[in-house]
């Protein structure tokens, strides 16, 4: 568990985001290999002050995504394929956009201008 060593601070992004990000991180990097086991959701909360729920959102999105894979009660352990990239867009990037969208729209926009908008931002 020396390798899974990270921190979540406050500004950065809602905490089980922090968690996918930097376990996917440690991954793309090299520091967990495929195989390797991932601390269980209870001993990972509690390192990280988080709730377990939290820990095991994020451990469903890396699941979800091909980063890991849970195997019951034998743990949880990186992935033998992993992905180039996440699967899925990232959660909070995806609504915000689709707000904007609807935004747009409500003020008389149609998708071209409000991605012409997105470009000179």
């Amino acid at each position: 568990m020396e390798r899974f060593r990270f921190e979540i601070r406050d500004g950065r992004g809602r905490p089980y985001e922090q968690v996918r990000d930097q376990v996917a991180s440690l991954i793309r990097r090299g520091s967990l290999l495929p195989g390797d086991r991932i601390p269980p959701v209870r001993v990972c909360a509690d390192q990280l002050g988080l709730s377990p729920n939290t820990v095991a959102r994020a451990y469903r999105a890396l699941e979800d995504e091909g980063w890991i894979v849970g195997r019951g009660r034998a743990g949880t352990f990186v992935g033998d394929v992993l992905p180039e990239r996440p699967a899925a867009p990232d959660e909070a990037l995806a609504r915000a956009a689709a707000a904007y969208l609807r935004r747009a729209e409500q003020l008389g926009f149609d998708r071209a201008a409000a991605a012409r908008a997105l470009r000179t931002a």
